[in-house]
């Protein structure tokens, strides 16, 4: 390496076209470090800080094919590219690009340049711009983007950013690990933990972090797990959520030992109250909800904060009875009026509400707050470390005046960072107006953070668990990528998963191998070339195969290609339609021929005769459902919906996949890891970025990567179909099949080498 590249792997934009010239030219070596500003190439003396500046001397120092006088104008679309957002403007760049590569390989002369890489990472590192090239109306630009980026030194460099992030998500996670787990005055046998959703929705990936936690510690020191359900507001409970929340507990392997309601306390908590009035602890109020909120950020103490208990005692007994004078009161309890804690200046505990709740009916018409709620249950069910994130840590010395003001046993409080991702809605109101606006098919939708959601993108709970107890104590407010809990779970997957083949059907071309078998033969594989325990498969040879269209244009004339699982052969013609399309191929086959010297492993697949058929298949593809990193509070979630969020391509897939139950999760060679969604004629892509098989009549797979869809990675998916159609959840099974499918005689024609060859 004649130089260094040195950039930061979370870098926005981050510098694509610099660090996969770099890798094709081999003339720098990108170093990440996350402590580095912007970009810095070291090379020949000089030192460069801009990416253009970069691409152009990496290109002339490795050779690239010559720049003309059109190179500057590339550059500076590259330049507008990076930041654009307007739709009209992305549209027109499209169809100036799309208009110009009809006829072109390349955006300069017959060979890669410079040109081409700029603006190729101009385009990865817009998200709007790669979802538009997704819904594939702009067929020459898609080509010559996917050359690009199935260039080896391209999938190089993108698998060391990969790494890169990876590594700099375990150093988060190792810092965060390193506090001591463990539970302040916890004795072996006497812990209990509680869970106290409030069931007026369904889980996301905030709840999985605190309901792994208080599992993992009642286990470790073999004590109970409470479910409770904070159901104090009947304006949002209903049953179904309670179901639902049980549900998705289930989905995450979390069984408490007790499922309680808060509701079951509500006799007690209302006597608590009576007596902290008559304690003059609490008071009533009827100051407007603005007035109160001023006077306490003010300091100032309410006109009714010291009226006589009578007074008090009369309004709660107006407020029970739900009466016209009631409903304007409110019961506060006394603790400060001016503390620096603006948490401990007289909060409420008690309002009324005269909707009827989905567990009591019409008995009540005023309700306890959590605040007030919380700490009594936890103390009254033998709660005796109460986890929760630290956002509520000032209301943590509420707390702990609501257990001494009612002589209560204490309760330790444990709190950790509440856990946020970039591109990603916790909003449940948010995440409500996408159902009912049918921009998703329901709350399992893959696009959704929900538990069901991510578990059917093909989330598994080993690496939920993992990734949370790796965060666990960490107090850092961060917001996380996507990336780091998925390269975690493939590398859960990876080892199990077994490995079929799909050929996108609109991008088949047709290949003919002289010196394949006369008739088609079948031959038993291991469905993962290093894990035989997976099971095997039946692959069929074929003189008619199919391969997709990226790897048929990539062929030269004469050049010695590997079909995966069978051998070499070579490339002797090629048929191009007007528009550039490869319409057919002859290959001859040549078995004797190195596969360790070949520059390109394909993935084929045997044209369908009636005794060995294909199956029909639909991946899908997702992107984010926001634009913007993170909503801040006053953001309109309308203005920052990602146009376009589901991609899908028809495709024929292995026969082999028919075996596949719900929720198994495979990998499609070359194209990524996909669980199979288990509706009729329906599958799903999930997990790392790969595919799920298909039923044997048109299923459909849907598809998504783990990484984030600004760098053009797409993320893990599920789902798909009618929006009515929301689908139960469904415990995940084992990855791979239970039953291996039966052996065929092996041909002689051709030897597969053995799993331990390579």
């Amino acid at each position: 390496m004649a130089g260094t590249l040195t950039v930061s792997a979370k870098a926005s934009p981050f510098p694509f076209a610099a660090v996969v010239t770099a890798a094709y030219t081999q003339n720098a070596q990108v170093v990440y470090d996350e402590a580095a500003f912007g970009l810095t190439l070291e090379l020949d003396g000089s030192t460069i800080t801009t990416e253009s500046d970069a691409v152009n001397a990496l290109a002339k120092a490795g050779g690239l094919a010559e720049d003309s006088a059109k190179t500057p104008s590339y550059f500076a679309l590259a330049k507008s590219l990076v930041s654009s957002s307007a739709v009209p403007d992305i549209q027109a760049s499209l169809n100036s690009l799309d208009d110009y590569l009809t006829y072109r390989t390349f955006l300069v002369g017959h060979d890669v340049t410079a040109a081409d890489f700029i603006v190729w990472g101009a385009l990865r590192g817009n998200i709007k711009i790669v979802g538009f090239l997704k819904n594939n109306q702009h067929q020459h630009v898609l080509r010559w983007y996917n050359h690009l980026e199935s260039l080896e030194s391209t999938q190089a460099a993108l698998a060391g950013l990969a790494e890169a992030k990876a590594h700099k998500a375990r150093a988060n996670q190792k810092t965060a690990s390193s506090f001591a787990l463990g539970l302040l005055g916890a004795v072996e046998g006497q812990v209990v933990t509680r869970f106290p959703p409030e069931p007026s929705g369904y889980l996301h990936i905030g709840h999985t972090k605190a309901a792994i936690l208080n599992q993992y510690f009642a286990k470790m020191y073999k004590g109970k797990l409470l479910i409770r359900f904070d159901d104090t507001n009947p304006s949002k409970e209903k049953t179904e959520f309670e179901d639902t929340i049980l549900e998705d507990l289930s989905l995450l392997d979390i069984k408490g030992d007790k499922v309680t309601h808060t509701s079951d306390y509500f006799d007690y908590l209302y006597d608590l109250a009576v007596k902290m009035i008559e304690a003059g602890d609490a008071y009533a109020d009827d100051t407007e909800q603005a007035q109160m909120r001023e006077e306490r950020g003010k300091g100032i103490a309410s006109k009714n904060r010291d009226a006589p208990v009578e007074v008090n005692l009369a309004h709660f007994a107006e407020m029970k009875k739900g009466t016209p004078e009631g409903l304007r009161w409110c019961i506060r309890a006394k603790m400060s009026v001016d503390n620096p804690n603006k948490a401990m200046r007289d909060p409420v505990i008690y309002r009324c509400n005269l909707l009827p709740h989905h567990r009591t009916g019409d008995k009540w018409k005023i309700y306890p707050t959590y605040d007030f709620a919380c700490p009594v249950v936890d103390s009254l069910e033998g709660v005796t470390h109460a986890l929760r994130t630290n956002e509520y840590r000032d209301r943590n010395p509420q707390y702990q005046w609501m257990i001494s003001t009612l002589k209560l046993r204490p309760v330790h409080i444990w709190d950790f960072s509440r856990l946020n991702f970039i591109y990603t809605l916790l909003s449940k109101r948010k995440l409500h107006w996408f159902v009912d606006q049918g921009l998703v098919t329901g709350w399992d939708d893959p696009r959704f953070p929900t538990v069901r959601g991510i578990r059917r993108r093909g989330m598994t709970v080993e690496a939920l668990s993992q990734f949370m107890l790796t965060q666990g104590p960490s107090q850092a407010v961060v917001s996380l990528e996507w990336d780091s809990i998925w390269a975690l779970n493939k590398k859960i997957i990876d080892p199990i998963a077994p490995r079929f083949w799909a050929i996108v059907k609109d991008k088949q071309v047709p290949v003919t191998i002289t010196g394949g078998p006369a008739t088609p033969e079948v031959k038993t594989l291991p469905k993962h070339k290093k894990n035989p325990e997976v099971g095997e498969k039946k692959t069929v040879y074929s003189s008619s195969i199919l391969v997709e269209q990226e790897d048929a244009l990539s062929f030269e004339d004469n050049e010695e290609i590997t079909l995966m699982d069978w051998g070499n052969a070579i490339v002797r013609s090629k048929t191009l339609d007007a528009s550039g399309a490869v319409t057919a191929i002859t290959m001859e086959l040549h078995l004797d021929g190195d596969f360790r010297k070949t520059k390109k492993k394909i993935t084929w697949l045997a044209q369908p005769t009636p005794e060995h058929p294909l199956l029909n298949a639909t991946l899908f593809d997702y992107d984010y459902i926001i634009t913007k990193k993170k909503l801040e509070e006053n953001d309109d979630v309308k203005d920052f919906v990602t146009p376009e969020t589901e991609f899908r391509e028809e495709a024929w897939a292995d026969a082999n996949i028919q075996d596949l139950k719900k929720g198994d999760i495979m990998q499609f060679e070359r194209k990524g890891y996909y669980i199979f969604d288990g509706r009729v004629d329906l599958a799903s892509k999930a997990l790392s970025g790969t595919s799920t098989p298909a039923e044997k009549e048109g299923g459909k797979i849907k598809s998504g990567k783990a990484t984030p869809a600004k760098s053009g990675a797409q993320t893990p998916k599920v789902g798909g179909g009618d929006s009515a159609s929301v689908s139960k959840m469904y415990p995940v099974e084992r990855v791979y099949g239970e039953e291996d499918p039966s052996v065929e005689g092996a041909t002689k024609m051709y030897k597969v080498p053995s799993v331990y060859d390579v």
